[in-house]
């Protein structure tokens, strides 16, 4: 079984999948408010297809598969879908990214169906904050999602929170004690000029450089690493078991590691968060190409993978956003 490795030596081994372009919430950095324009289920990709194209990514050496949206638990009887990728040889990784709404009556099914662990996206502790942030969601309906999450084993829990200044930005010490309190795994993230909204929420981008060093005057940080294959890079608190990760497209670029590509669920296939442009494999699936075409497609894909995104330089130049992306 052959790697799959991209023009600047990066092994890919990372798929992010996305189910839905739509979502139960609308996330002020995400999704522009009123948005409407969601694809057609006709042209998402069916769970056969997908099967398909990650049967060929795990073929060509990828391990790790988290599963995305908008939010995934909007898909319709998406344990089923997770029980056919489960079922894959050579996934070791089979995840998913979700901002909970769902998740208490989802858990224990996606457990049973395969799924190893959740991501969840959390911005603010306040019931008020979280519903202005979210355009109307309700706290008390994630937090009962991260309970069952817990409860069922999917572990480890990892939260989310996207900072922004004028925002969310004082809540970092109170999320820090949340996790500590109930064994969470934080993960602090920049805001990023992706689409109308993301060039919006430029104006709240804070540097995560700020932020350690402020919780570093707070508790005593130790250089730390976690699995997941994802861009954080951890420390943790000292005499806990609490690890921080701060994911930093800007401050601190992780393009030369970067083991990842996205599938849109309309079969987009993006090489790059910082990029436009995607391989198309749907019109490729539907024209009934084989396992060889398929996994020549890959091949050529990960060919045209840059070598670093240009959110610094060309901060306007992605224009699609982010809940179309996956994550």
């Amino acid at each position: 079984m052959a790697d799959l490795t991209d023009p600047f030596g990066r092994r890919i081994e990372y798929l992010r999948v996305s189910v839905t372009d739509r979502c139960d919430l609308r996330c002020t950095y995400c999704m522009p408010k009123g948005f409407d324009g969601f694809e057609e289920p006709e042209d998402w990709l069916t769970f056969e297809e997908l099967e398909r194209v990650v049967a060929a990514f795990t073929r060509v050496g990828v391990r790790r598969v988290r599963l995305t949206g908008g939010e995934p638990l909007v898909r319709k009887d998406l344990p089923e879908l997770v029980a056919r990728l489960g079922a894959l040889p050579g996934i070791e990784d089979l995840s998913l990214s979700t901002n909970a709404v769902r998740l208490a009556r989802m858990a224990e099914p996606l457990k049973r169906a395969g799924i190893h662990r959740v991501n969840v996206s959390l911005d603010s502790l306040d019931p008020g904050r979280f519903a202005g942030v979210t355009g109307g969601g309700r706290l008390e309906k994630v937090l009962a999602g991260l309970e069952a999450a817990r409860r069922v084993g999917l572990e480890p829990v990892k939260l989310n929170m996207v900072v922004m200044r004028g925002v969310n930005e004082d809540e970092v010490p109170a999320m820090v004690e949340f996790c500590l309190e109930h064994g969470y795994t934080l993960r602090l993230i920049e805001t990023m000029p992706v689409g109308a909204t993301g060039q919006a929420a430029t104006s709240h981008y804070v540097d995560l450089q700020e932020v350690r060093a402020r919780l570093a005057e707070r508790y005593e940080l130790v250089p730390a690493v976690m699995s997941g294959g994802g861009p954080a890079r951890y420390v943790q608190v000292a005499g806990t078991d609490l690890k921080i990760g701060f994911i930093t497209p800007l401050s601190q670029h992780f393009c030369e590691t970067c083991n990842r590509v996205r599938l849109s669920v309309d079969g987009g296939l993006f090489l790059c968060l910082g990029q436009n442009d995607a391989i198309e494999l749907r019109p490729l699936l539907r024209a009934g190409a084989s396992d060889g075409d398929l996994d020549e497609a890959l091949r050529g894909a990960i060919a045209l993978k840059p070598e670093r995104h240009e959110f610094r330089e060309h901060p306007c130049q992605v224009v699609r956003f982010m809940s179309a992306t996956g994550g």
